[in-house]
């Protein structure tokens, strides 16, 4: 048989399109050629593919070899595509059986030696590809990774050998089962954290309906350890929650098996590029919001980083998504990620601290927070500036509460968000926040109070009904009350204070 047809799978984002590896051989010259909009990655599959069914003790043929990867207006990349290839080859060479191809869909990069090497994207490539009803061949270091999607059949294999011993009948490769799950590792603890009392309860109302918050305050005050604690008490994920994070961790090559159920923690320094942030590149990788996705993205020392990049979260936090164009081609990447922000009340951050330090001038300090727009300020919901920490509050030895406590108030708080309106509070809609966030008469009236008193945006207003929608949740209550409004103005005042 001159021709063969394998199913293989390339990416485009999130996206795990189905590609036909069409391997031809005819008569003439020999040569080999690689047809369906390929990258120089694929390309060099010429010469690993050769080597790779050279050194397996293999015949290459010696005759016209046509490749072509459908569907031509998909681009290809990356070295999943040289084990197909490979096995097209000695196929339509009939040096290994048809036999059952229609079954299987093929990815794995060909050392010389013919041993198949780790692959990036198996976990998205297998979402994509569980639908399908085919069993997915796959390097065995890529096996432990695919398998957490419990419906695809995964086979491993270490070498093309394995692979075409299996096609011809003689040596079967079994099922992939997958390595037993162990505990994830402990968050950092809630109770190290000293003193900062209102601090700790902005953090439980904000991991309680999934709200974006900004810590202000001097260096030493506790934001970071705060910060690195909110993944301890938000609510566990769920298991399509850990595939869609787990699938973009592995898009970008730095998923590991260990972390699954683990909710994601990105805090990228404050030189980080654009694209380094929202994502990009001549083939669009995922940045570090769709890395935080269904997990915290932390911006420290919010003010240091470039006007522009923090300008680009403003889409992706109230849409979810991020997608990025190129003149080839178009990709999305989720983006469900929940905002923590820290920054210094001024340049030295040592402004309103008793010991009197602060040197900065009114310019400098205005210049110094100008530098956050208001349209971005204005989608951030809590606000808190945590007050230096006492002499007495540092010496402090009683025990604080543990972050499992807090989870669990959490946790329920959610859970009735989710049996209400399918969804956390931060993210319900103009027409769902009138549906479930009505106010009694004392309420709207001290509400109405703070719009005019604040000068609060639409925006703001529906945020602070949100805010105070989680505050009720976590206090159990049926319905908004004036209290539940007071304190979500508070964590709102901050913020119109610097806008």
């Amino acid at each position: 048989m001159a021709l063969a047809v394998l199913k293989s799978r390339a990416l485009s984002g999130m996206e795990a399109a189905e590609v036909t590896v069409e391997v031809h051989l005819a008569g003439g010259l020999p040569a080999f050629t690689l047809v369906g909009l390929p990258d120089t990655e694929v390309k060099e599959a010429r010469d690993r593919v050769r080597a790779a069914i050279q050194n397996c003790r293999y015949e290459f043929p010696q005759r016209r070899i046509t490749v072509n990867l459908a569907p031509a207006d998909l681009p290809k990349e990356s070295g999943r595509f040289d084990l197909p290839i490979a096995l097209g080859i000695l196929v339509a060479s009939g040096q290994v059986r048809d036999a059952d191809l229609a079954g299987y869909e093929f990815a794995g990069e060909l050392a010389l030696g013919g041993e198949l090497r780790a692959i990036r994207g198996p976990l998205a490539m297998c979402l994509s590809a569980a639908s399908s009803g085919r069993a997915f061949v796959l390097p065995s270091e890529s096996a432990p990774e695919a398998a957490l999607v419990r419906s695809a059949t995964i086979l491993a294999a270490g070498n093309l050998l394995e692979v075409c011993a299996h096609l011809d009948g003689r040596t079967r490769l079994l099922p992939y089962a997958g390595l037993a799950l162990a505990a994830p590792a402990p968050y950092p603890e809630l109770a190290d954290v000293k003193g900062q009392a209102l601090a700790k309860r902005a953090l439980e109302v904000a991991a309680a309906g999934g709200h974006s918050l900004l810590f202000s305050g001097p260096p030493g005050a506790g934001k970071s350890m705060l910060a690195a604690r909110l993944p301890g008490i938000l609510p566990k994920m769920s298991e399509a929650e850990a595939l869609e994070s787990a699938a973009v961790h592995s898009l970008a090559g730095c998923f590991r098996v260990e972390h699954w159920g683990r909710r994601p923690f990105r805090a990228p320094h404050h030189t980080a590029s654009t694209a380094a942030l929202v994502g990009g590149g001549g083939v669009p990788r995922p940045g570090e919001i769709s890395l935080a996705h269904h997990g915290v993205l932390f911006l420290d020392e919010l003010p240091e980083f470039e006007r522009g990049v923090l300008e680009a979260l403003r889409q992706p936090l109230e849409s979810g998504r991020i997608s990025i164009a190129r003149a080839a081609r178009r990709s999305d990447f989720p983006a469900k990620f929940q905002l923590l922000a820290a920054m210094n009340p001024c340049p030295c951050g040592w402004l309103g601290h008793p010991s009197g330090r602060c040197r900065c001038t009114p310019d400098q300090v205005a210049r110094y927070r100008g530098k956050l727009s208001g349209p971005l300020l204005d989608r951030i919901d809590l606000m808190v500036e945590l007050p230096p920490l006492s002499a007495a509050e540092m010496q402090n030895r009683n025990e604080a509460e543990p972050s499992e406590l807090v989870r669990l108030r959490v946790a329920a708080a959610r859970a009735v968000q989710i049996e209400r309106q399918g969804r956390p509070n931060a993210a319900l809609g103009a027409r769902e926040i009138e549906a479930y966030c009505a106010l009694d008469q004392p309420a709207r009236e001290l509400l109405k109070l703070a719009i005019v008193r604040l000068n609060l945006s639409g925006r703001s207003y529906h945020r602070v009904l949100r805010v105070a929608r989680s505050i009720a949740d976590l206090a159990a209550a049926p319905g908004i009350a004036s209290a539940h409004i007071a304190e979500a103005v508070h964590y709102r005042r901050g913020l119109s204070d610097k806008e």
